[in-house]
This record gives C-alpha cells, structure tokens and sequence, in this order.
C-alpha cells in the first residue's frame, strides 16, 4: 500500500474540507488496522496510535473558513462527528482507490474491502449504536444505505449517489424523483394583491407566523392551478427556497411506498432547498386517503393548491385565496406586458379589462401572442390583436362546456319587429359601454352588485332566438357559447349549482355571450315551496341568477314557455325580448334572405312559399333541403323541390300540410 501523502486524492481548492476530511477518516482506518497487526490493545497504545494518525504532515490543505457542502450537509441533517465521519468514510470508497484495500486491511479480511458499520464502530472516534438506528439521520433520510439490511454491522454501506455529488458541489433534484415533480419558478412582478397572498404564505412558514404546534403546511385556494402556483413558488423564494410541484394523484397509494417518496422528498427538500407544491384536485376516496397521510408528515415546507379549501379533520396553517384583481390592477397589468410589445391607448386597455378578467400569466401569454403575429401583420391593428388574443385565451376549457358558434349572422339577418330589435341595440350598448358607465362614471362604486347584463328571449322554437344572439355577438366582437341547461340540471343535489359554477368560472376569465339554451328545464312556477325538491330547485335558479348578475359578459335564457316561468324571477332580469312567430309578410322575407344570390332557381316565389307556418328555423331546413334535391337532380332550384322538402319538415313537426298552404306551388 502506498503511503498517505501518494493515495489520497485531491478534489480541487473548493472541496478542501472534503479532501481534508476523507484523509483524516482514512488515516483512523490506517491506525485501527496497524493495532490490529500488532495486536496492541492497551489503552494508551492506541492512544499513541491516534496522536500519530489522526492528522497527517504537512500535506494536509487547509479547510476554508466559508461553509462548505461537508458543513451544510452536518448541519441540514444535524450529524454527530461520528456520522460525519461515517459519511466521510463511505465518501472515500467512491472517490480514493486505496480505500478498498484500507478497509481489507482494518478487518482483517480480504473479502471485506469495503465500510461498514462494523469498522465504522471500531476505527472512528466517538462512535455510537444509535447512529446505526433506522431513525437516526444516516438511514432515516437514506444518506449512506445498507447492501443487505439484515447484516446491519457488516454488510457494505454506500453513501447515496444524490449526496455524494451534493458533497462534490453538484447539486440536482434526485433522479428517482424525474417524472413526478417539475420545477415552478416564481414570475418577476406580480400585483399588489397577489404580492400580499404571498406574503402571507411566507409567513406560514416561519416560527413568527405559524403557532408552535401547526404543521409546515399552508394552502392556496381558488383561481386557476398556474396563479397558485405562481404565488406558491413567489412565497418560496422569499423564505430563500425553490418551489417543485406534483399532484396528488401521484402519491403513492401503498403506504410502504408513500414513506419512501415522503423521505426521499424530505431529504431533498433540505438539500436544495426546496418547498412542495401538491396540487389536489378531485380524488377518488383511495387517493384522497393516501394524499392526507403523505401531507400529515409534512416536516418540510408544503403548500397544498386546490380549486376549493379541502375538508380534513388534520391541522393546516394558513390558507390564503388567490385573489380577485381589481379593474386598476387588470389596467396596471395589461399596460407592463404590452409596454415592449406594442403602445395601447388607455381607452383601449380599459376596453380590453372591461372584457377580459385574466390572471397575471394569461395576459403575459396574450402579449406574447400578439408579439409573435406582429411581423406578419402588414398595418396591424394591436388593439385589435390584442382583443383577438384574449379571445383565444378566453376560450380555453369553454368549448368542453358549451357549443361555440362562430358568429357570422349581422343585423341584416334578422327579420322582427323594430320594437324587438331596438331592445337588442340597447342590449348591445349595456355590454359595449361598461367601461364608461362603470368605472369613468363611477356607477360601479355607487351599485357595487347585478351590474351584469341579464336577458330572457321568449318564444317558439325557430323564431330567431339563437340568431338574434349570434347577432349580438358578432356586433361585440365575442364568441357566443351555448350551454344546454338540460344537460346541466342535475337530480343530485348541489350537482346542478356545480355544473353551474364550472361554466361560469370559465366564461368568466373572457366575459364571452353565453347562452343558456332550455331554460325551462330549470325555471317554472317554483317559488311556494311545497315539498323538498321545490326548495332545491329554487336554489338552484337562485344560483343561476346570481351568477348572471355577477357576470362580466353578456348571460342570455331562452325558454319557449315564458308563462310558466315565475314573475319573482323574471324582476331579476334586466331585458324581456319576445319573439312572436313570423307572419306572412315576415316569413316572405326570411324566404327572400334565406335563398342566396348564386343559387340557380327557377319560379321560385317567397310570396307563396311564405304561406307554409313555420318559423325561420323550419324555412331555413326546407330551403336547404330542397337545395340538396335540386343538386341531386341536376337541375335548378324549383317550387317542386321546396314541396318535398317542406313534406319532410312537416313529418318532423308531426303536422300535414294543407291544401291552402300549398296551393299554386306546382
């Protein structure tokens, strides 16, 4: 075996306390095994031993006064000199080559070239049994790990390859840990409000901001999962951490392997250091179980982020919502993402706040849009860019809610009565002139509740109702969704409000026209209550109504049966806007608009096809369908065609036509 100065390796002027302290442990093994050849056991022999071997000559680089990997890792894990020395040793079997023959050496034997607890015991100073415990620091956060854990003296001991390049300077987040955590970096500004949530959740974290016996555990509820997130990783950075995220659906359901990642976090936790996100959303029972014991361990910083508080009879600290952002907030954020993106005049982002309610993220991710289209713009519009991406932004997770129609009809589409579709102008002017009357007018202060633009559109089925929103919508500039309200209404109670809160909760974020189609499934003479389903449907309607009045955009019911629905009700709705069934004259000209100009027709007369009673939706299939004979035909567009056509409509509405309706036709 060579001598000390030649075998031992030197890792470079930033890991001197490392180098130091491997030879220090090797030269203990050295003198263990020179007692053991020449058997010298008296106390003072190995006293004389020690003196000699505990430090070697000169060669020794001096330890820095900074604090090093070693010293961080003594301190995080709270070692005793005997563990770190344990550390050392097994430190010395991956990175000097003599030490396998050293430990051979100390034991006597050729076949253990290698450390152990056994030679650990014998040749270091202070030793003691409870280092070995699995409670104690070395196995509890697995820095060294035992081969065979049934010979726990002499089976090998390896230090954990994450702390061994954690000694060497090269932090990185455990490779066991890949796949189920993902970095989350805090943003560079947030708003006031936000600001002062995560401050909040910084402070339930400290000793001054938690009481003595609550748990390293916060929560963040409300908004979307990236504006929790955001927060959660804002408030990290302020307590000096890193923030990584997981869901929860990812613990581990078997409780020998939730303890090992629990661990394996928790270590990882104080190396970095680094707080956890969980992000719960809804668990089966099995899951939910599993998360609330990964959480109840929480010895390290965690924040638990879910859409609402969750319900556990454990102890949590503070809970914090994420904020609703006020209009000067939304006007202050706009402003900052455009400022190198494009210049907007202020009237135009108070247009773009009265729509759009984004969180902070959405709006950069909207600039970001708008930065990216500009060079391919030739005299782009950016107040138009801009309205268009928020468009885009707003539609995510509507379209799994609602049917989203495109609008294209224009006022020139519409057959009614002045006195109707002066209702819908004024109607259009409510949405369009919110930022004037609300806020540079000041009546938003002065009513501070249902400033939402609410309407009903009453009457028969085909009478313009959805036109007339689509209409509406292309005036505004706004997608028009659609929600059937029969497949929202639930039998299960607080299922309806549920189903309910997840449409508005997503139209809300892009104020967009939403159209709650059969309204009848949910509205009727129901305010005497009479037995318990009556008490929760009018819940319900409550619930629906609030929303309405509390919505940013445009909220639209149509019923077919305005007489059944309560007048209680209908006093919560801003506009009434009835829509009669055509007459002859009207369906004349829905006839007229209804034929395009290209089609090839040959006597076809509006006038006498205006005779069948049927509203703008049954003309608009019988026009279409008779097109689709005619084609098939090969031939123009004939009054014969529209006589098929309207038979096959008739069968649909189960009515025959009459003589009188088509007399003359053909």
């Amino acid at each position: 075996m060579g001598t000390y100065e030649e075998s031992a390796t030197d890792f470079g002027a930033e890991d001197m306390a490392l180098t130091a302290g491997i030879r220090r442990v090797l030269a203990r093994v050295d003198a263990h095994a020179a007692r053991a050849r020449e058997g010298r056991t008296t106390e003072q022999q190995v006293a004389e031993q020690q003196s000699t071997a505990s430090t070697p000559p000169t060669t020794v680089v001096p330890v820095p006064e900074s604090p090093t990997p070693l010293d961080a890792l003594v301190t995080l894990f709270g070692l005793t000199p005997f563990e770190r020395d344990v550390v050392l040793l097994t430190a010395a079997d991956e990175l000097d080559r003599t030490t396998a023959a050293r430990c051979a050496a100390a034991a006597g034997d050729p076949h253990r070239a290698y450390p152990t607890f056994s030679l650990a015991l014998a040749a270091l100073d202070a030793p003691h049994w409870s280092a070995l415990t699995p409670v104690a620091p070395l196995r509890r956060w697995r820095v060294v790990e035992l081969e065979d854990e049934t010979r726990l003296t002499v089976s090998r001991l390896r230090l954990d390859e994450r702390v061994l390049h954690f000694l060497l300077g090269s932090p990185y987040l455990d490779a066991r840990l890949h796949g189920r955590l993902r970095r989350t970096t805090a943003p560079d500004g947030l708003p006031s409000s936000y600001d002062l949530a995560a401050s909040r959740l910084a402070e339930g974290w400290t000793d001054e901001g938690r009481g003595p016996d609550a748990p390293l555990l916060v929560e963040v509820t409300g908004g979307d999962p990236r504006s929790r997130a955001e927060l959660a990783a804002t408030a990290a950075a302020r307590c000096g951490l890193g923030l990584y995220a997981m869901s929860a659906e990812d613990v581990p359901t078997d409780p020998v392997e939730r303890d090992r990642l629990a661990r394996l976090w928790q270590r990882e936790a104080i190396l970095l250091p680094a707080a956890l996100l969980v992000e719960a959303g809804d668990l089966d029972r099995d899951q939910r179980v599993a998360t609330e014991a990964f959480l109840s361990g929480a010895a390290v910083p965690v924040v638990v982020s879910s859409e609402d508080p969750l319900r556990t009879g454990r102890p949590h600290g503070t809970r914090v919502s994420v904020p609703r952002l006020n209009d000067e907030e939304q006007l202050a954020l706009w402003d900052d993402a455009f400022k190198n993106v494009a210049d907007l005049e202020d009237s135009e982002l108070r247009t773009l706040v009265a729509q759009f309610q984004f969180p902070p993220h959405v709006v950069r991710t909207a600039a970001a849009a708008v930065a990216r289209h500009l060079p391919q713009e030739n005299e782009a519009d950016i107040a138009d860019l801009a309205w268009r991406a928020g468009l885009d932004e707003a539609r995510i997770g509507m379209d799994e809610l609602g049917r989203r129609i495109e609008p294209q009809a224009g006022w020139g589409d519409l057959v009614l009565h002045e006195r109707q579709t002066a209702v819908l102008r004024e109607i259009v002017a409510h949405v369009r002139q919110r930022p004037t009357v609300h806020q540079e007018w000041g009546f938003a202060a002065t009513l501070r509740r249902g400033l939402g633009v609410t309407a009903l559109f009453a009457g028969g089925s085909g009478t313009g109702k959805t036109l007339a929103a689509e209409v509406m919508a292309k005036e505004l500039g706004l997608d028009l969704f659609v929600v059937d309200l029969s497949q929202v209404v639930s039998k299960y109670i607080g299922e309806t409000e549920k189903n309910l809160r997840q449409v508005f909760d997503a139209a809300e974020r892009g104020g967009a026209l939403l159209l709650f189609d059969e309204a009848d499934a949910l509205f009727g003479k129901r305010s005497e209550v009479k037995d318990s389903h009556d008490r929760y449907a009018n819940l319900e309607v409550s619930y629906l109504l609030m929303r309405m009045e509390a919505y940013r955009g445009l909220a639209i019911l149509t019923t077919n049966m305005k007489q059944a629905l309560d007048t209680a009700f209908l006093r919560r709705i801003r506009f009434v806007v009835d829509f009669p069934f055509p007459a002859e004259h009207e369906r004349a000209e829905i006839w007229r608009r209804v034929l395009p100009p290209q089609a090839p027709v040959k006597d076809i007369d509006p006038d006498l096809l205006a005779r069948l009673t049927v509203a703008g939706g049954s003309i608009r299939n019988i026009a279409l369908s008779g097109a689709f004979l005619a084609a098939e035909e090969g031939d123009r567009l004939q009054m014969r065609h529209m006589l098929a056509a309207a038979r096959t409509e008739y069968l649909k509405l189960e009515r025959s036509l009459t003589p009188a309706e088509v007399r003359g036709w053909v």
